[in-house]
């Protein structure tokens, strides 16, 4: 098993988590210096709200254990391609790196449907490993 299908596991067991209570079943964490500092899944029926998504939650969670909005030196591991409001927080958090799993070809922005994560009209850009 690779460091990255290790890490994805583990943000798989969240997307089950998501699933049991009802939620789209999508997981996140967030690695940092190989320890996981953070880890969510979807909770958009749960709290309606519609920003509480997997990567949404673990990057706020991430940043309040660091005491920085600068995610700089974590790598975001998520089950499934970002969608546009997650990818503009991953650009915005300074994550130098994240792992999908699933692409999501209806409103993926790591690369499907667009690149936002790579825009190189952005101040910040981080790269994308996908299919893990």
């Amino acid at each position: 098993m690779t460091r990255d299908e290790f890490y994805m596991e583990i943000a798989l067991a969240e997307a089950r988590k998501a699933n049991n209570i009802g939620e789209v079943p999508i997981g996140a964490i967030i690695v940092k210096d190989e320890e996981v500092i953070a880890r969510a899944h979807n909770l958009r029926e749960t709290l309606q709200d519609p920003t509480a998504h997997a990567e949404h939650i673990a990057i706020q969670k991430a940043a309040e254990v660091i005491g920085s909005w600068r995610l700089e030196g974590c790598t975001l591991y998520v089950t499934l391609e970002p969608c546009v409001m997650c990818a503009g927080t991953i650009v915005m958090s300074r994550i130098p790196h994240v792992v999908y799993g699933a692409p999501d070809p209806k409103g993926g922005c790591g690369g499907s449907l667009m690149d936002l994560i790579q825009e190189a009209r952005f101040n910040h850009r981080a790269s994308v490993t996908s299919g893990i």
